[in-house]
């Protein structure tokens, strides 16, 4: 077992229809972020959260997307078809071995559009796939740290409670993933047994939606990604992400509540998203982050990318940033869809 096996151990009992209450379960981590147990929740019943929109997006081999997609597109094709989501699976990235599933509907339908991609895996398992009981797979979901605490609840009680529930095995990861504010979530069972899972997932992810906001989403690069400048492919698939880069180096050991400068260069295809239509975007960044943001007119060298400039204190430019990298992400996977659903 591994250690990261072995931070919440597996259980098979048969479904139930309510949580156990009793039972060991392993603690989360003193740095879990853990939901306000006074928050109510914003959805009473099963149909009020069945008909709740989200995204949610799982790691992937490039082989396992290869079976996902299928052959000119088919098997994603039929998944949409079905659930009446909206899905697709990130472009390949030289040097890089996993891509990204994202999945956007009603939770309904981003639970049974999980439950075929694996059942589909599960009829055609990938050369590589890990061995796993038969009739069963992995699905790897990409979860805000800030709402892990939800699903894995004080002293794991809710992770167990969904495992127990769902006949599912959960591993979670202790650390986030590299340029980003997203952990995995590993969901190993039956097709049926993950649609149950992320049925239960969602409906934390839907009730302790605040959380999420300024999720630094994850996008796979090559481990050599941050050392070049960023590129604005017109799709969306050559994006890499902007640079950031501070003011003045001293910047760093500022007190926390000196106003602090960083600098972030966009891709000049990727300027519109960020101000809005209208502007509204970039004044809501500015409202809800406090920081003063600032846009060259003009691109700052021959590779056409804008210069913004963030003032503020460290908390300040710490969320416009999270703000930005948020609204950059949410459009690369947008356009990655909209051309995906082109191809077909």
């Amino acid at each position: 077992m591994t250690d990261a096996e072995q931070q919440y151990e597996s259980s098979k009992p048969l479904f139930e229809k309510s949580y156990p209450s009793n039972g060991a379960a392993e603690p989360a981590g003193e740095s879990e972020p853990q939901a306000a147990d006074t928050q109510q929740p914003q959805f009473q019943t099963d149909e009020a959260f069945a008909s709740a929109q989200l995204t949610l997006r799982a790691l992937v081999s490039s082989k396992e997307a290869g079976v996902i997609i299928g052959k000119q597109g088919k098997n994603v094709a039929d998944l949409r078809e079905a659930t009446g989501v909206k899905a697709g699976v990130s472009k390949p990235v030289p040097g890089v071995h996993d891509r990204v599933l994202s999945v956007t509907g009603t939770l309904e339908g981003v639970a049974k559009a999980y439950s075929m991609a694996a059942q589909t895996l599960i009829d055609s398992p990938p050369p590589s796939a890990s061995s796993l009981s038969s009739g069963t797979t992995s699905i790897r979901l990409l979860i805000s740290h800030n709402q892990m605490g939800t699903i894995i609840g004080r002293q794991g009680l809710k992770i167990k409670s969904i495992q127990d529930e769902c006949s599912v095995r959960m591993v979670a990861s202790k650390e986030m993933l590299p340029n980003s504010t997203e952990r995995i979530v590993e969901v190993q069972g039956a097709a049926e047994s993950i649609r149950l899972a992320v049925w239960e997932i969602g409906k934390c992810l839907v009730e302790d939606w605040q959380r999420a906001t300024g999720t630094i989403l994850y996008n796979p690069q090559p481990k050599e990604f941050g050392s070049s400048s960023s590129g604005g492919g017109g799709g969306g698939g050559g994006y890499s992400g902007p640079r950031v880069r501070t003011g003045n180096p001293a910047d760093f050991d500022s007190p926390d509540g000196a106003d602090q400068t960083q600098n972030i260069a966009i891709p000049a295809d990727m300027v519109g998203c960020i101000i809005g239509r209208g502007g509204a975007k970039i004044q809501e960044i500015r409202r809800v982050s406090g920081a003063r943001i600032s846009i060259a007119k003009q691109p700052h060298d021959e590779s056409g990318e804008r210069m913004f400039t963030i003032r503020g204190t460290a908390d300040e430019n710490e969320r416009a940033l999270f703000m930005l990298y948020e609204q950059l992400e949410h459009e690369k996977v947008r356009r990655q869809m909209e051309d995906q659903e082109q191809d077909e």
